[in-house]
């Protein structure tokens, strides 16, 4: 159950599984209080219940479409997802990307232990300080575990928390009154577009982490698969809560602001009920904070290699990477968990600056230019077919991160076009399109050659730069 890998190739020995493990783990993430918070903040900023369903339903398909594209690479490439970056911006040059995505995991994993630890300190009579130090510890130990233990948490919340979400559903429905709410629908296009945002951000969040639960994946394991069961899973557990959030915030108003989580146990009823909805509430959010603890170590280890070229990892290193995380993540949990919903609500939409640049040019390249084939030897070399630092691709990403902040709207910025286009918030759009149209136009300057039949992915091979064909 120990997981031995890290940064390195996983051998095709060792793959294992099937595309259908990415439904029940992306399921199981999603289910879970943050999605309900984040559906919530729709109808808290001044959408009604109608529209902003729809907005949120379009933002999860379009980011959960580029977030399951990131996690059919996982079976071709049997790498952690940011460590394809290297071919994008050179082995020493992601650091720059990755640097945010850090920030970014351990950002996930504050918010997310400021509601488990109000949820275990409810459970275990300690209180909400002692309940996110005891979730933080649980969490660290999970992840350092790894792999195959992440993904059985994962088949176990989807079916405990679906349930529990049924039962909520069935008990918050004797409360609303659905068709009172279906009739006070008016669109506008700024609080569309926001709960567009909201759920966009979330999704593409999940990207620069997403493959390193597909990578373990047989070889053969069909890409639409991989794709198809990553965006079903995702989009099918984000959706069903937010929607639950939406109704929530528009019944419940204030009662559900001041205390979420108390909220949510109050409206499932008392004594053993509510015992078993905190431990739903701490179980589903020790899925998704496990995987961003393991992202976290992953992309804090391929920073590190970069320029330590360093390829294997001890198990000592690896517990001292997650303790890192986990001690940066629960002292921002309890430094910030007195303003949880303004704080949580600027940090999902200012994130969406950072990742839509990076996965555009990510997924442009690995698609579209290199179709698939990647020098996998060269990915861990810095005077290798990728180099140190690309700067032209770091110059694409610069660009698209200074073409977002004219149409950004956050509560300490506002872009000065915000305002012509009625308050409507449209960053994310021309951060996906803009890089992705500019490192396109690099195509013809990075075009790659690749043997015509595929050869083994060996991370021991110290051959000059083979190209590695995954297409096949």
């Amino acid at each position: 159950m120990v997981e031995r890998r890290s940064i390195d190739v996983i051998p095709d020995e060792e793959r294992h599984g099937t595309a259908f493990s990415q439904f029940t783990l992306w399921l199981g993430a999603n289910l879970q209080i943050t999605t309900v918070v984040t559906g919530a903040l729709a109808v808290v900023f001044g959408g009604d219940v109608v529209w902003s369903v729809v907005g949120l339903l379009a933002g999860n398909l379009l980011g959960g479409a580029v977030m399951a594209l990131h996690s059919a690479q996982g079976p071709r490439l049997g790498l952690p997802q940011m460590i394809s970056s290297r071919a994008q911006f050179g082995v020493r040059g992601a650091v720059v990307p990755l640097v945010l995505v850090v920030v970014m995991y351990i950002g996930f994993f504050a918010s997310g232990s400021v509601l488990a630890g109000q949820a275990v300190g409810k459970l275990t009579h300690l209180g909400p300080v002692p309940g996110i130090v005891v979730f933080a510890l649980v969490t660290g130990v999970m992840a350092t575990v790894g792999y195959r233990v992440i993904h059985a948490l994962g088949r176990v919340a989807s079916v405990v928390c679906a349930l529990a979400f049924v039962y909520l559903g069935a008990r918050l429905l004797e409360r609303a009154d659905l068709a009172h709410l279906a009739h006070q629908h008016h669109f506008t296009l700024p609080m569309f577009l926001l709960a567009m945002s909201l759920s966009a951000s979330w999704q593409l969040a999940f990207g620069p982490y997403v493959a390193d639960y597909s990578r373990y994946l047989p070889r053969t394991t069909s890409a639409r698969a991989t794709f198809g069961w990553t965006l079903a899973g995702s989009v099918l557990g984000a959706q069903w809560s937010m929607s639950f959030g939406v109704l929530v915030a528009a019944t419940a108003g204030t009662a559900f602001v001041d205390d979420q989580v108390g909220y949510v146990v109050g409206l499932g009823g008392t004594g053993l009920v509510a015992s078993f909805l905190y431990f739903v509430i701490a179980l589903g959010k020790l899925t998704v904070n496990v995987l961003n603890t393991y992202g976290g170590f992953m992309s804090l280890v391929t920073s590190v290699s970069g320029f330590r070229g360093q390829r294997v990892l001890s198990q000592r290193g690896r517990t001292a990477y997650i303790l890192g995380i986990m001690v940066a993540g629960t002292a921002v949990a309890l430094a910030g968990r007195t303003s949880f919903l303004d704080s949580f609500a600027d940090f999902l939409l200012f994130l969406l600056t950072f990742f839509t640049p990076w996965s555009a040019i990510n997924l442009v390249d690995y698609y579209l230019l290199s179709k698939e084939r990647y020098d996998l030897p060269a990915l861990s070399d810095p005077h290798g077919r990728y180099g140190g630092w690309r700067w032209d691709a770091l110059l694409v990403y610069g660009v698209g991160l200074a073409a977002q902040f004219p149409f950004l709207s956050t509560s300490f910025y506002t872009g000065p076009l915000v305002a012509p286009l009625g308050g409507a918030d449209i960053s994310w759009l021309v951060g996906l399109v803009v890089p992705a149209v500019l490192f396109a136009a690099l195509g013809s300057r990075r075009a790659r050659t690749a043997p015509a039949s595929p050869t083994t992915a060996d991370p021991s091979r110290t051959a000059p730069e083979p190209v590695i064909d995954q297409a096949g």
